[in-house]
């Protein structure tokens, strides 16, 4: 019985472990997204994406297919530094699907001088080839 306890431990310890090391890439990749955005770099908040065609973003204008279609959408919506603002973030719930997958909640607020936005957003993050990407993104 103490065996089985102490293998019970170790496993449970290293899916929490597994858990926490995901969880810190997709706070770090989120973290980075926010930097680049508040520097006016889409490039560099679009490196979270997953860079296929099969990309999914849904915005009120309906849905995109595709990580170029994506970042086009983004530079025609936010031409400049007055239109991107300062985005502040905040994650309501972050929870994972299964080893390779973590569903996000969050809410976002672009405070601009040409007008605040604010919202919330649904991720769904995938890990391909040992690296967390957003593969689908519904902001409103």
């Amino acid at each position: 019985m103490k065996l089985f306890f102490s293998i019970l431990f170790i496993v449970l310890a290293h899916f929490s472990f597994g858990q926490n090391k995901d969880i810190q890439s997709i706070q770090k990749i989120l973290s980075n997204q926010i930097t680049a955005w508040n520097k006016g770099d889409l490039n560099s908040f679009m490196e979270g994406y997953w860079q296929n065609d099969s990309l999914v973003f849904i915005g009120k204008k309906g849905i995109t297919y595709g990580f170029n279609k994506t970042l086009d959408n983004y530079k025609k919506n936010y031409p400049d530094k007055s239109h991107m603002g300062q985005l502040q973030s905040d994650i309501i719930s972050m929870k994972p699907i299964d080893n390779s997958h973590y569903f996000i909640i969050g809410k976002w607020h672009l405070t601009r001088s040409v007008g605040d936005l604010e919202g919330h957003f649904t991720l769904l993050f995938k890990k391909i080839n040992g690296i967390w990407n957003i593969i689908a993104d519904h902001s409103s």
